[in-house]
């Protein structure tokens, strides 16, 4: 496991300080076969909206719980509750599916299969944060990963979206739960994310 204190010293060109707070949150991400099915179908919405801020491929992650900045020694409180998580959730088969945007400024790609089972997954999550010391007041879970933002006035996202809508990726197993931190890139450049650690889901699949 990397220590996120190794992480936080990262915090910027020239800082060799370690940072007393990271940018955590818990996540799945799809497997390479379908990041890169979607990243052919988004080539055409590359090359006509360059402006976009596009994500990194290797970034695209769907959020479980996003818990903001929190203290580095907070970090390793997580790790046990989220490991036995993990160790008795099943994976999930899930899809990308279609496109949408907030508030005409973030471009989105939805998720379809087991929503259910994704929502079950995301509340047990929530519940092993606060297990791990940490109070969780985030919003529902809305799923979907994101693409790309558009700067002010800019109506990219809602056009981009529309060419997208059609879009239906191949089904996949989200077989790993991801502990994921950033304090890279803060500010007018992209901001980069690595896992903390991660574990595979090692529990009997239902039904």
């Amino acid at each position: 496991m990397t220590d996120p204190s190794e992480q936080a010293m990262e915090s910027g060109a020239g800082n060799r300080l370690p940072a007393a707070t990271i940018r955590v949150f818990i996540a799945l991400a799809p497997p390479d076969e379908a990041k890169d099915e979607l990243a052919r179908a988004l080539g055409p919405t590359y090359e006509a909206y360059p402006r976009m801020r596009w994500n990194r491929i290797e970034d695209w992650h769907i959020t479980l719980a996003f818990l903001g900045e929190l203290p580095v020694t907070a970090v390793p409180l997580l790790v046990p509750p989220l490991a036995h998580l993990a160790a008795t959730h099943p994976p999930l088969e899930l899809a990308l599916r279609g496109s949408g945007h907030f508030d005409e400024r973030v471009l989105w790609s939805g998720i379809d299969g087991d929503l259910e089972g994704l929502g079950l997954l995301a509340t047990a999550v929530r519940a092993a944060v606060e297990e791990g010391g940490v109070p969780f007041a985030g919003r529902p879970l809305r799923p979907h990963l994101t693409l790309a933002r558009a700067r002010r006035d800019d109506m990219s996202c809602a056009v981009a979206a529309a060419g997208l809508s059609g879009f239906t990726g191949r089904p996949w197993r989200a077989a790993r739960l991801h502990l994921v931190g950033s304090n890279i890139g803060r500010g007018p450049g992209p901001i980069h994310y690595r896992d903390i650690t991660s574990w595979n889901f090692d529990g009997a699949r239902r039904g």
